[in-house]
């Protein structure tokens, strides 16, 4: 059985300005050295009742709604809507096939309605899936402003402005996703789930469910690590602890100090790569809030003497491809990897 990724759980619901700041440090610290974050889940921030409702939502939409149902929602180069089995191949370069995994992509709510066409399965549950979309991106923003306070940028709240929704239109994405175990498929075992690659924004959060394998990230040793749902000392929590993880914008923004960790989804099996406890036998099923600055942010180094004095130590790349710096704003590195990854999408046009 392969050793997991030992990644730090911090909880950020802490009160005072040392304590802040303790955790800012912390959080910083986890970023450079891993580029991954347990988030202890604690249910103030964002209520378990919430999580398990978004779940349940997501489910009843891949396993019920028609297939002429989602394909009248099929994900546009907006980057919102429904992707069906192989549509996405998030390491083209490398995989035989594509992604085995469905998704759903919102966009933005105006007043708990979404600004994309939606499948009937999700209309009533519309107003809820707005509510849980607002939790996460304010989970974001703290994040930010503690990520900011650890580097001490000046000002402290830095990225925090740069993905304030009244500032304007952003790639913020929420995704419903949904694995199929792999005797549902037409994979081999050696296939992969979801293609090796950084995440396209800012920062990450991902919501799992117990006893539900595949998550691997890619270690400073070049080798593959699983990423329990549930790391040691959580198992007693009232919901599996939040992964949230560096993107490739924040990493720009840091001239590679805060790490944007490759990562993929696997069919782990038996012995080979499966945490004690977790499996690839039944559905898998997550859910992401990508979190994006705004679209016209531009992605020069942030006002921080720590990444001042990390410029020019190293490549800054950690083995990432796409940290290395070609675009200038936001969208422009959106685009980008869209086009990389939805090759149909974007040749059909």
């Amino acid at each position: 059985m392969a050793e997991a990724a030992r990644i730090p759980v911090i909880d950020i619901s802490v009160q005072g300005e040392e304590e802040q700041f303790r955790v800012a440090e912390e959080l910083v610290d986890a970023a450079i050295e891993y580029g991954f974050i347990y988030i202890k889940n604690t249910g103030k921030d964002i209520p378990v009742e919430d999580i398990e409702n978004a779940f349940k939502i997501s489910e009843e939409f891949f396993t019920t709604t028609p297939l002429e149902e989602k394909q009248r929602c099929s994900i546009q180069q907006n980057n919102r809507g429904w992707t069906g089995m192989n549509y996405e191949t998030l390491d083209p370069k490398n995989q035989r096939a594509g992604d085995f995994k469905e998704a759903f992509n919102f966009g933005e709510f105006n007043e708990g309605k979404a600004q994309q066409p939606l499948p009937s399965t999700f209309v009533p549950y519309e107003s809820q899936v707005s509510r849980f979309r607002d939790l996460c991106y304010n989970v974001c923003l703290k994040i930010n402003t503690l990520l900011g306070i650890g580097l001490k940028v000046q000002p402290t709240d830095f990225f925090t402005t740069a993905h304030l929704r009244e500032k304007g239109p952003s790639g913020t994405t929420l995704r419903f996703l949904y694995y199929p175990p792999l005797a549902k498929t037409q994979a081999d075992r050696e296939d992969v789930r979801a293609g090796a690659h950084s995440d396209y924004g800012s920062m990450t959060m991902l919501f799992r469910l117990k006893g539900q394998a595949g998550l691997e990230i890619l270690t400073r040793e070049n080798t593959w690590a699983p990423v329990p749902v549930c790391p040691p000392g959580t198992e007693d929590d009232p919901a599996p602890p939040i992964l949230v993880n560096i993107g490739d914008l924040l990493s720009y923004w840091t001239n590679g100090l805060l790490r944007s960790t490759v990562h993929r989804v696997v069919f782990p099996g038996p012995g080979k790569g499966a945490v004690e406890g977790e499996s690839d036998t039944e559905p898998r099923y997550s859910i992401a809030f990508f979190c994006h600055p705004v679209g016209t942010t531009s992605l020069t180094p942030v006002p921080s003497e720590r990444v001042r004095s990390f410029a020019g130590a190293g490549d800054g790349t950690n083995g990432n491809p796409y940290a290395e710096r070609k675009v200038l704003t936001a969208d422009e590195h959106l685009q980008m990897r869209l086009r990389a990854s939805y090759l149909q999408l974007y040749n059909e046009k």
